[in-house]
């Protein structure tokens, strides 16, 4: 199979105008969209390219990551975004200099005076967020994901005692949405980008919508995404910092409650995404060891979420 790059640096050279595509190079190839960085007559820049049977939004992506640049948040500058009558979708970001692989953040000494910081950053980041203004995103959509992904456990079909359980608990103890705003979606360790100073940008906007700004806190101290590390917030930081954090950069009030809730849920969404993961595999659709690999992680989050019920995480 021949590469894609002759073609990509085509398509990048007319979109930008530029003379000069050069020091192409695949990033990494995720489900949903492929990843490449390159210079532009010298511009260090990366171009995402949307995957064929990918029905998300891209544009809406591009223009989630362009207000949020404009409100402050550190993302990545949009420099084009396009849907061509032919072939994917793609954005035209600036390149952002740092690491995303959440191994490296939390223990290469490269990182040290990061790891002192980030807590506070993400917290800032998370604020900065929220205060986006929903109008000026007219496309996102308000998904209820007690629903989405109860819909998807059952087309599944796979008896999970624990998983019922705690869909159980999740409908009895719902907290009361105090205000809706723009939601990241996605915001934890993986989908920030971090130097040695701190944050440097916050990545991977194709889940934002509109919601609770609570979700994004629960996330982001989700066991899974704290990745070994000791403290509930991305590994490194306690629930007190990060609310204090937050609110001191100007996020709504902190409902730490809620803030638990929204962490058991995304508990709970990560446990069924790994069973729909390891499904591709077993099924045959895409047969493939990470695949098959990731239904371990099943168990591991039922044990994490009977913790989470008796309040021993």
């Amino acid at each position: 199979m021949s590469s894609p790059a002759p073609e990509l640096a085509v398509l990048l050279r007319d979109a930008l105008g530029a003379t000069e595509i050069s020091d192409l190079r695949r990033l990494s190839g995720g489900a949903s969209r492929e990843t490449w960085r390159f210079a532009a007559d010298g511009r260090e820049l990366v171009v995402q390219r949307q995957r064929s049977g990918d029905v998300r939004d891209m544009m809406a992506e591009a223009e989630a990551v362009r207000v949020a640049h404009d409100g402050g948040v550190p993302v990545p500058r949009l420099i084009d975004a396009r849907q061509p009558s032919s072939g994917g979708a793609y954005m035209i970001l600036e390149a952002v200099e740092g690491e995303t692989i959440a191994r490296k953040i939390l223990r290469d000494d490269r990182f040290g005076i990061a790891r002192e910081r980030l807590v506070a950053d993400v917290g800032a980041a998370a604020a900065a967020i929220h205060r986006l203004a929903p109008q000026a995103l007219p496309s996102l959509e308000e998904p209820d994901q007690l629903t989405w992904y109860t819909d998807l456990l059952d087309v599944l079909a796979r008896p999970h005692p624990v998983l019922e359980l705690v869909r159980r608990w999740l409908i009895e103890h719902r907290p009361t949405r105090s205000v809706g705003c723009v939601v990241h979606g996605d915001f934890r360790l993986g989908n920030l980008i971090v130097d040695e100073a701190g944050l440097a940008a916050v990545i991977d906007w194709e889940l934002a919508h509109l919601g609770d700004p609570m979700e994004d806190l629960g996330w982001l101290c989700v066991k899974a995404w704290r990745f070994g590390g000791g403290e509930p917030v991305a590994g490194l930081g306690s629930y007190d910092d990060l609310f204090e954090a937050y609110e001191t950069a100007g996020g709504v009030p902190v409902d730490p409650t809620a803030v638990h809730w929204w962490e058991i849920l995304g508990t709970w969404k990560w446990a069924i995404m790994c069973i729909m993961q390891a499904n591709a595999h077993l099924s045959g659709a895409s047969r493939s060891h990470e695949l098959a690999a990731i239904g371990r992680r099943v168990c591991e989050n039922e044990y994490d979420l009977l913790q989470a019920l008796e309040g021993r995480w």
